[in-house]
């Protein structure tokens, strides 16, 4: 049987990349790191690491067994996280992935009630897009992802029927849990089979973003807008665009790709293009130099997405309530029909590479 510790020390050298890099992230010493692959290596009677110049790389072999290590070490802490959480030995360590938008809106408000609630849970913020999010949510590396996917109307979600439950989707809009799955996007990244339990959270509309240096208003028809220039996001939701588009009868010229919604906002104040951004992104922060315009029929899902079989620990269940309560939208702001501005309470998080995400206490 693999050691479980040196197979933590070939997953820190193929994340950070170096020995030096993994033995800073797991407080050891360069010699001692050294050793470990070199009795990992022992172990399975395999070449997992080569030199390159002055550092090294992994082989093939190295890489495989890297990624599966990953794999195990992420369930094995998430066991030993979740059955302290069951024996009192304290409240619980809490690992939550969550796209930007969210970080910047629903996050802070759950974690500000969840520190007042349980002040010894240890929550730790890691920003994600949904597929990387499952990817960890899967590997073990955190609790809970928050999601979102679109659709072209609100009627196109599928009914999330468990057998057991008989929970529909308008239930889970409640906080009701369903064991079905919204539809499929378009490049089919996002499955919520395979264990993967969902909590639909917010169900908010996409607006179309123009700048406000014309006179006229926006409007909802977007084939008026088929000759501007158009600023896409991310890869779902330039999908989104380009449905949006294609259902107006026409193919959007995009002129720029951004996945930040700030930039994304800045861009068509300059009059540079028009875009789409969901309502979270208004609510996060809106720029003051451009006016929205819900799309009918445009929206997108949010939601908290779970790994393994219920009961989840307590800890993990409070934190669902609080991301359930810290979804539903503020009232709306004058003019635009855009969301107003929420503010934010400024928390650390930590982004994907980094050595480690931010613990909020």
């Amino acid at each position: 049987m693999l050691d479980v510790t040196r197979l933590r020390v070939l997953v820190a050298v193929a994340r950070y990349g170096s020995v030096t890099a993994a033995a800073r992230a797991l407080n050891y010493a360069q010699p001692s790191v050294s050793h470990h692959l070199a009795r990992l290596e022992a172990e399975t009677g395999t070449k997992l690491i080569q030199r390159a110049g002055r550092g090294i790389r992994l082989t093939d072999a190295g890489r495989l067994l890297a990624e599966r290590a990953a794999e195990v070490i992420g369930r094995l802490d998430a066991a030993e996280n979740e059955l302290a959480a069951y024996t009192g030995l304290r409240a619980g360590r809490l690992r939550l992935a969550a796209f930007p938008s969210a970080l910047g809106t629903i996050v802070p408000a759950a974690a500000a009630a969840l520190r007042e609630h349980q002040p010894s849970v240890d929550l730790r913020l890691t920003e994600a897009e949904p597929p990387e999010a499952l990817r960890m949510l899967r590997a073990g590396y955190v609790d809970v992802a928050l999601v979102f996917r679109y659709s072209a109307e609100a009627s196109a979600m599928a009914p999330a029927t468990s057998p057991a439950s008989g929970a529909s989707a308008a239930s889970a809009a409640s906080g009701v849990d369903g064991g079905g799955r919204l539809p499929d996007d378009e490049d089919g990244s996002i499955d919520l089979t395979e264990g993967l339990r969902e909590r639909l959270l917010l169900e908010e509309e996409v607006h179309l973003v123009i700048s406000a240096q014309g006179a006229a208003e926006p409007s909802a028809d977007l084939a008026g807008y088929a000759r501007h220039r158009w600023i896409a996001g991310c890869d779902r939701c330039r999908a989104n665009l380009l449905r949006q588009c294609a259902l107006a009868g026409f193919t959007p010229r995009i002129a720029f790709t951004t996945d930040d919604y700030i930039a994304v906002q800045a861009l068509v104040a300059a009059d540079l293009g028009v875009s789409t951004l969901p309502a979270l992104c208004l609510r996060a922060a809106r720029h003051p130099g451009i006016r929205t315009v819900p799309l009918p029929g445009a929206h997108r899902f949010v939601l908290a997405v779970r790994y393994g079989d219920p009961p989840d620990p307590p800890a993990v269940n409070l934190l669902m309530e609080v991301l359930r309560a810290a979804a539903v939208p503020p009232p709306r702001g004058a003019g635009g029909g855009a969301p107003a501005a929420a503010p934010v309470t400024p928390l650390g998080y930590s982004r994907l590479g980094e050595p480690g995400p931010a613990a909020v206490r």
